[in-house]
């Protein structure tokens, strides 16, 4: 049973969105740290902060320069970086600024001043804003598969402590980090507790939530279950095995569980959208469904293939969202993975579609009730 929820856009045809433009941007002058590298990142590039591709180059003087070649028309975003995030460019007070824009219609050259970077501006303390509900397992589980640790987050649902004997379903989260608590997300977190704790009110459903933090540098390679000529040999086939070899096994002991697929879910955003869809072609008898945030296909095609091929026996269900300003391929990804699930037996999908969604923690949180209520009903 398929489901699609397209929010209104409006599209103008022009020609020119059929011609090829070069954009040229220049950085003309950097308040601080003026000898290191500097990247562009944006909906060109999958706000890659990294990309040797996008790097800058000197440009003249102590200018630095990069060329976009045979670039489509459009409304272009991005930011400046010094390969991370934490790295990225502020204001001359260290203040966050919003996404750079460009309109893209014939050839284009931009001067660009960069005030300040992040790094040099200390961060004024977050606020603990998980909720009571929500602990943490361990700080350091161990991840036989890869020989490594992690910071394991559970939530609870009121009901857990007071009603003795009842059992509940689970969801498996991706990016624990960013789920409930402001402290420890870098780009705001989901609100999942808070979200949660309105929901099961008003829908009388409840559910355990299980997060799991990312590895930080490794988190491109555990949550791609192929090898990348750019980031290393995958690690996701490990991570997946940890989460329903290791993990669920230790949640369904430790708590009261409602244990079989239909009740065992997954979900993740970016990397952790696309490694949640590959646990459930992977371990179809172990989850039932998955959440599937502005996934990451176009680092995997062979995933297209492996799903192609895979066979499933039983009604699996599946989420997906991507916003419209998140790259220029995201939706049309997504919409070729939707469709290739459809085209199956045994599926339930619901597809949803923002045009002003971006990448970020801000987007997922917003569509991320719209998500749970589909879960479980």
């Amino acid at each position: 049973m398929k489901k699609c929820l397209l929010f209104p856009a409006f599209i103008f045809l022009n020609v020119s969105l059929f011609s090829q433009f070069t954009l040229r941007l220049i950085v003309t002058q950097v308040g601080a740290k003026k000898l290191d590298d500097i990247y562009v990142s944006g909906n060109f590039n999958n706000w890659d902060p990294h990309d040797f591709n996008y790097k800058l180059k000197p440009f003249g003087g102590t200018r630095k320069a990069i060329v976009l070649k045979n670039i489509q028309a459009g409304k272009y975003e991005f930011k400046f970086t010094r390969g991370t995030w934490d790295k990225v460019e502020t204001t001359a007070k260290g203040e966050d600024i919003s996404n750079r824009v460009v309109e893209v219609n014939a050839d284009t050259s931009l001067d660009i001043t960069i005030p300040g970077w992040k790094d040099d501006y200390p961060d004024k303390p977050k606020p603990f804003t998980a909720s009571a509900e929500v602990k943490i397992i361990d700080t350091a589980f161990l991840i036989p598969q890869l020989n490594r640790t992690r910071r394991i987050w559970i939530y609870l649902p009121k009901s857990y402590s007071v009603t003795k004997g009842k059992i509940y379903p689970v969801l498996y989260m991706n990016d624990g980090q960013n789920l409930f608590n402001e402290q420890t997300a870098a780009f705001g977190e989901w609100g999942v507790d808070e979200c949660l704790d309105t929901l099961e009110t008003k829908l009388k459903k409840e559910c355990i939530v299980v997060g799991i933090d990312n590895g930080g540098d490794k988190r491109m390679t555990e949550y791609n279950p192929y090898d990348d000529a750019k980031y290393g040999k995958g690690e996701g086939n490990q991570y997946v095995d940890f989460l329903a070899q290791t993990l669920k096994p230790y949640i369904d002991q430790q708590y009261r569980t409602i244990k079989d697929p239909a009740h065992t879910f997954i979900a993740g955003s970016s990397m952790g959208g696309l490694i949640s869809l590959y646990a459930v072609v992977k371990y179809p008898n172990v989850f039932g469904s998955a959440g599937i945030f502005s996934p990451a296909f176009w680092l995997t095609p062979q995933l297209y293939t492996d799903v192609q091929k895979t066979n499933w026996n039983k009604q699996l269900h599946f989420f997906f969202y991507a916003g419209g300003k998140e790259s220029q391929s995201m939706v049309s990804d997504m919409k070729k993975m939707y469709d290739l699930i459809g085209a199956k037996s045994n599926y339930d999908l619901r597809e949803v579609v923002y045009p002003l969604g971006q990448h970020n923690e801000a987007s997922w949180r917003t569509y991320f009730p719209a998500f749970y209520e589909w879960l479980v009903k």
